[in-house]
């Protein structure tokens, strides 16, 4: 098969928008929706076709790609364009859907003669604008040379995790690193909020563990968002982080497995939405540790 592929991408927000752009900078022929148009409308400048409705972006597609708020938010968009897909076509799911939603995905996939991939990424918006995100993948063997060009467009490695996308062994995977990626988050935020009530300059703390097994990049990157007002645009919104954090919850819920420090997580990261942080980066849950504005 051809390297140049018809790609559709459903959902153009921080991640989906720049998986378009660097889809199309491959050479591949590309078409996109979002459930707001005018968020998609910048992608034309980067000759790719905007499309008024899910059937119209995925009529004659070799791939589709979904990168949405959630799994039912996928699902109802595929049902929308149910109508104009083609049997034989690849299905990219990269929404992090949760655990429960895949097996719904799934049937859709068989239903409508797909071929699914489970396809979540890991990264935000700096490595996605650069192509170069973490794409963990399941799907069958036979089946991924077609969705190689896509997954090399827009990342600069691919796991690969089953041969079954229903699955699910990549979501599973997602929600482990996610789980991971919360914790740090809060830990941050928290450090930061207990530094400023006791009066000490977080920069004696990051001096302190300078260098050492306690220190860590990620730590510094998010809360230095935090100290320089750099909270927007956002590299992994508030809203979205929530969603993630309570889908984790659930997976470890219905799994037997209580997570404390991502319920409470999803706690903080809500508060800090209700307070007015809901579109800023996710490190914004630092304001959830103050009633009163920090």
């Amino acid at each position: 098969m051809t390297d140049k592929l018809t790609v559709s991408v459903l959902g153009t927000g921080i991640m989906g928008a720049a998986m378009a752009r660097n889809l199309a900078r491959a050479g591949h022929d590309v078409r996109a929706w979002n459930r707001t148009r005018a968020k998609a409308e910048p992608l034309t400048a980067d000759g790719i076709t905007v499309a008024d409705t899910p059937a119209e972006a995925v009529r004659d597609a070799d791939v589709v790609l979904t990168m949405l708020y959630d799994g039912p938010a996928a699902l109802e968009t595929m049902r929308e364009a149910a109508a104009a897909l083609r049997a034989g076509a690849a299905w990219v799911q990269s929404t992090t859907a949760g655990t429960e939603a895949i097996g719904d995905l799934a049937a859709f996939a068989r239903e409508h003669g797909l071929v699914f991939f489970d396809a979540p990424v890991l990264g935000t918006r700096q490595p996605a604008e650069a192509g170069q995100l973490t794409v963990l993948a399941a799907g069958p063997e036979e089946s991924r040379p077609v969705v190689a060009p896509v997954f090399d467009a827009v990342g600069a490695r691919t796991v690969w995790t089953g041969d079954d996308g229903g699955a699910g062994s990549a979501t599973r995977l997602k929600l482990v690193a996610n789980s991971w990626v919360i914790a740090a988050t809060a830990a941050a935020g928290e450090v930061l909020a207990l530094s400023r009530s006791l009066d000490v300059d977080p920069n004696a703390f990051f001096a302190l563990i300078e260098g050492g097994p306690l220190d860590m990049g990620y730590l510094r990157a998010k809360a230095a968002l935090v100290l320089d007002g750099r909270l927007s645009p956002p590299q992994f919104a508030v809203t979205t982080a929530a969603k993630d954090a309570r889908l984790i919850v659930e997976a470890g819920r219905r799994n037997g497995v209580r997570l404390d420090v991502a319920a409470a997580s999803a706690e903080r990261l809500e508060r800090a939405a209700a307070q007015g942080h809901a579109d800023e980066d996710m490190a914004a849950a630092y304001f959830a540790s103050f009633d009163e504005p920090a």
